[in-house]
């Protein structure tokens, strides 16, 4: 994982990402999920583009539960965005077409 993307678990969740005083998107993925390693590379390299501008953190379901709990997450990879503590949009998938794209839209949504 690169050193721009955050490591969230249950105990620091709410410290990085619902207090965070910028936009924040965490990524809900488990490592023995397909779908969650295809979708790694873009969450890692939206994390580098948005560096400073939002929060991009990666939680393990199969080790946090509770957070995944929380928020009703039944298939990963889930993407969640949050602004101002709240939930402001999801992506449950690998979305069809240009990932990165999509991703990166709802993540500007949050900026403006």
């Amino acid at each position: 994982m690169s050193d721009v993307v955050l490591t969230v678990n249950d105990t620091n969740f709410e410290e990085l990402i619902l207090r965070a005083s910028i936009p924040a998107l965490i990524d809900l993925w488990a490592p023995w999920c397909a779908p969650c390693r295809m979708i790694a590379p873009v969450v890692e390299e939206l994390a580098a583009d948005y560096q400073g501008k939002a929060v991009i953190g990666k939680l393990n379901v199969d080790e946090n539960s509770g957070v995944a709990s929380r928020y009703g997450v039944t298939s990963i990879p889930t993407l969640i965005f949050f602004k101002d503590g709240e939930v402001k949009d999801q992506m449950i998938g690998v979305p069809a077409g240009n990932a990165k794209r999509m991703i990166e839209d709802k993540l500007k949504n949050l900026l403006d």
